[in-house]
Protein backbone atom coordinates (compact mmCIF):
# COMPACT_ATOMS: atom_id res chain seq x y z
CA UNK A 1 0.00 0.00 0.00
CA UNK A 2 2.75 2.39 0.94
CA UNK A 3 4.81 1.49 -2.70
CA UNK A 4 2.10 2.20 -4.50
CA UNK A 5 1.64 5.96 -2.26
CA UNK A 6 5.20 6.78 -3.63
CA UNK A 7 4.96 5.40 -6.70
CA UNK A 8 1.68 7.98 -7.52
CA UNK A 9 3.22 10.76 -5.99
CA UNK A 10 6.28 10.33 -8.08
CA UNK A 11 4.39 9.61 -11.47
CA UNK A 12 2.23 12.86 -10.52
CA UNK A 13 5.58 14.75 -9.92
CA UNK A 14 7.12 13.79 -13.24
CA UNK A 15 3.80 14.75 -15.04
CA UNK A 16 4.59 16.99 -17.80
CA UNK A 17 1.67 19.41 -17.40
CA UNK A 18 3.43 22.62 -16.93
CA UNK A 19 3.52 25.08 -20.04
CA UNK A 20 6.99 27.54 -19.80
CA UNK A 21 5.58 30.22 -18.45
CA UNK A 22 4.34 28.93 -15.15
CA UNK A 23 7.43 26.75 -15.12
CA UNK A 24 9.44 29.52 -15.01
CA UNK A 25 7.67 31.34 -12.58
CA UNK A 26 7.54 28.71 -10.32
CA UNK A 27 11.55 28.32 -10.98
CA UNK A 28 12.08 31.90 -10.45
CA UNK A 29 13.17 32.26 -13.70
CA UNK A 30 13.06 33.99 -17.41
CA UNK A 31 11.49 32.04 -20.21
CA UNK A 32 14.14 32.53 -22.00
CA UNK A 33 16.68 30.75 -19.21
CA UNK A 34 14.31 27.53 -19.47
CA UNK A 35 14.87 27.30 -23.42
CA UNK A 36 18.43 27.67 -23.04
CA UNK A 37 18.41 24.93 -20.70
CA UNK A 38 16.94 23.11 -22.54
CA UNK A 39 18.65 23.54 -25.46
CA UNK A 40 22.09 23.10 -22.93
CA UNK A 41 20.66 19.70 -22.01
CA UNK A 42 20.42 20.68 -18.00
CA UNK A 43 16.56 19.73 -18.71
CA UNK A 44 14.50 18.12 -20.59
CA UNK A 45 10.59 19.27 -20.56
CA UNK A 46 8.17 16.69 -23.02
CA UNK A 47 6.42 18.72 -26.00
CA UNK A 48 2.86 19.49 -26.12
CA UNK A 49 1.22 18.49 -29.47
CA UNK A 50 1.76 22.00 -30.84
CA UNK A 51 5.83 21.39 -30.06
CA UNK A 52 5.20 23.83 -26.89
CA UNK A 53 7.85 22.61 -23.69
CA UNK A 54 5.86 20.55 -21.07
CA UNK A 55 7.82 20.98 -17.49
CA UNK A 56 6.96 18.78 -14.82
CA UNK A 57 7.21 19.68 -11.17
CA UNK A 58 10.26 17.35 -10.83
CA UNK A 59 11.42 20.14 -13.93
CA UNK A 60 10.94 22.80 -11.50
CA UNK A 61 13.10 21.25 -8.83
CA UNK A 62 15.41 20.75 -10.86
CA UNK A 63 16.01 24.15 -12.45
CA UNK A 64 15.81 25.65 -8.57
CA UNK A 65 18.77 23.16 -8.00
CA UNK A 66 20.38 24.53 -10.99
CA UNK A 67 20.00 28.40 -10.05
CA UNK A 68 21.62 27.45 -6.50
CA UNK A 69 24.46 25.84 -8.20
CA UNK A 70 24.97 29.13 -10.57
CA UNK A 71 24.56 31.80 -8.18
CA UNK A 72 25.26 30.14 -4.62
CA UNK A 73 28.11 28.35 -5.47
CA UNK A 74 29.42 29.94 -8.64
CA UNK A 75 29.07 26.77 -10.90
CA UNK A 76 29.38 27.37 -14.77
CA UNK A 77 26.63 25.80 -16.66
CA UNK A 78 29.20 22.73 -17.86
CA UNK A 79 29.96 21.89 -14.30
CA UNK A 80 26.55 21.71 -13.61
CA UNK A 81 25.75 19.63 -16.34
CA UNK A 82 28.54 17.55 -15.01
CA UNK A 83 27.19 17.63 -11.65
CA UNK A 84 23.47 16.93 -12.75
CA UNK A 85 24.85 13.53 -14.85
CA UNK A 86 26.97 12.52 -11.50
CA UNK A 87 23.25 12.65 -9.29
CA UNK A 88 21.49 11.10 -11.80
CA UNK A 89 23.89 8.33 -12.20
CA UNK A 90 24.04 7.83 -8.25
CA UNK A 91 20.41 7.73 -8.19
CA UNK A 92 20.03 5.24 -10.49
CA UNK A 93 22.95 2.90 -9.00
CA UNK A 94 21.04 3.42 -5.51
CA UNK A 95 17.75 1.72 -7.57
CA UNK A 96 19.58 -0.84 -8.48
CA UNK A 97 21.27 -1.29 -5.26
CA UNK A 98 18.12 -1.60 -3.62
CA UNK A 99 16.41 -3.74 -6.32
CA UNK A 100 19.93 -6.37 -6.10
CA UNK A 101 19.07 -6.36 -2.31
CA UNK A 102 15.37 -7.36 -2.79
CA UNK A 103 16.62 -10.05 -5.12
CA UNK A 104 19.01 -11.14 -2.94
CA UNK A 105 17.00 -11.37 0.44
CA UNK A 106 14.78 -13.04 -2.01
CA UNK A 107 17.63 -15.60 -2.91
CA UNK A 108 18.26 -16.00 0.94
CA UNK A 109 15.03 -16.99 1.32
CA UNK A 110 14.82 -19.77 -0.60
CA UNK A 111 17.77 -21.28 -0.30
CA UNK A 112 16.80 -20.99 3.78
CA UNK A 113 14.42 -22.79 2.57
CA UNK A 114 15.89 -25.57 0.27
CA UNK A 115 18.35 -26.12 2.86
CA UNK A 116 15.00 -26.94 5.48
CA UNK A 117 14.00 -29.08 2.64
CA UNK A 118 17.09 -31.34 2.27
CA UNK A 119 16.92 -31.73 5.92
CA UNK A 120 13.87 -33.18 6.36
CA UNK A 121 14.21 -34.83 2.88
CA UNK A 122 17.43 -36.67 4.84
CA UNK A 123 15.89 -37.37 8.04
CA UNK A 124 13.00 -39.37 6.23
CA UNK A 125 15.26 -41.21 4.12
CA UNK A 126 16.50 -42.21 7.07
CA UNK A 127 14.29 -43.31 9.30
CA UNK A 128 13.26 -45.77 6.14
CA UNK A 129 16.67 -47.09 5.60
CA UNK A 130 17.42 -47.48 9.32
CA UNK A 131 14.20 -49.76 10.19
CA UNK A 132 14.22 -52.08 13.29
CA UNK A 133 12.77 -54.98 10.56
CA UNK A 134 15.13 -58.61 10.82
CA UNK A 135 15.21 -60.35 7.34
CA UNK A 136 16.75 -63.91 7.22
CA UNK A 137 17.86 -65.21 3.95
CA UNK A 138 19.16 -68.65 3.20
CA UNK A 139 20.37 -69.81 0.09
CA UNK A 140 18.96 -72.66 -1.40
CA UNK A 141 20.12 -75.69 -1.48
CA UNK A 142 19.95 -78.64 -4.62
CA UNK A 143 16.55 -80.49 -3.58
CA UNK A 144 14.93 -78.08 -1.30
CA UNK A 145 11.35 -77.27 -2.61
CA UNK A 146 10.29 -74.28 -4.01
Amino acid sequence: MADEYFISIETASDAKVLMISVAARLAGMHPQTLRQYDRLGLVQPGRAAGGGRRYSARDVELLREIQRLSQADGVNLAGIKRVIGLEQLVMGLQQRLLELEVELERARQRAAELETLLAYGRRDSVARDTSNALVVWRPRRPGDAS
